[in-house]
């Protein structure tokens, strides 16, 4: 069947707008941002207890709830390859290992770094914990090679050079996979998806921008565990809340794809014994 509209779509200029609407019309410019953001609330009944178990094993790492968090983006994206990749010269490249990039707040939180953890589905939360907790560690502490390196490059780039840099670094390590290691930039340093905890600083709820120059997709931001009215069992009671803020890149992924690694996320870190298995340090 086809549609034969009856009438001509008219277009008629607006009138009467207000002073701010009009100065607005050319104060930003066209959409041309990708982002998409949502707010996934999980339950975190079980998992606290499955961390409160596996933290009484002997041991010397915590296992906490960013450690979860990281786990469960990694299981989505070994059951959503295609959403594991990134952008480059206009096409859809893929990557062969699930990585996950932590931000880490140093200098007493003046200044942000972070570390790539590699092949995260493969690991056991506990391996997870131990090597971000390591790799944090000499971060903090400037034992960190690449993050020592990269600070030294920016610090000889004059600000009005900066930009100019970064755009370049993007192009030869992303578009021409060219090995940048030797300048302080580590190639593919961000991985599939970055997390961060602003839990620890008391905050709720709150939604993150991509970062250009990482070329990640997904940016999650792991909020702080609040008593909140859930539904448990059909009945109304008061329930340890865990908010996380995802954005994503709708270049990469999809409504479908979304939801489908949001269920996964949110399944995997409010039963974390059923996702990862029983709550052991050989786990």
């Amino acid at each position: 069947m086809t549609f034969v509209p009856t009438q001509r779509q008219r277009f008629t200029p607006a009138r009467h707008l207000s002073s701010w609407r009009r100065l607005s019309l050319h104060v930003w410019r066209k959409p041309a941002d990708p982002t998409v953001y949502g707010l996934l609330d999980v339950n975190m009944r079980r998992a606290l207890a499955y961390l409160e178990a596996i933290n009484r094993e002997p041991g010397h790492t915590r296992v906490t709830v960013t450690h979860l968090v990281v786990k469960g983006i990694a299981k989505a994206l070994a059951e959503t390859p295609e959403a594991n990749g990134i952008i480059a010269m206009g096409r859809i490249y893929l990557r062969d290992s699930v990585d996950v990039y932590c931000q880490v707040a140093t200098d007493g939180g003046k200044d942000l770094s972070g570390v790539k953890v590699t092949g995260v589905d493969r690991k056991s939360v506990v391996a997870v914990a131990d090597e971000l907790v390591a790799a944090v560690a000499a971060v903090r502490e400037g034992r960190d090679r690449g993050s020592e390196a990269t600070k030294k490059t920016l610090a000889r780039v004059p600000d009005r050079l900066l930009g100019l840099l970064v755009k370049a670094s993007g192009l030869l390590s992303y578009d021409l996979r060219l090995d940048l290691s030797a300048f302080g930039i580590a190639f593919d340093q961000f991985g599939g998806a970055m997390v961060s905890n602003i839990g620890s600083f008391g905050v709720g709820t709150a939604l993150a921008p991509l970062v250009p120059v990482s070329r990640t997709p997904i940016v999650l931001l792991v909020g702080e565990v609040t008593d909140r009215p859930a539904v448990e069992d059909g009945a109304l009671v008061i329930a340890p809340i865990l908010n996380i803020g995802a954005s994503f890149d709708h270049r990469m992924i999809d409504g479908y794809q979304a939801s489908k690694m949001a269920r996964t996320v949110v399944a995997s870190i409010s039963d974390p014994e059923a996702a990862f298995g029983p709550p052991t340090r050989s786990s």
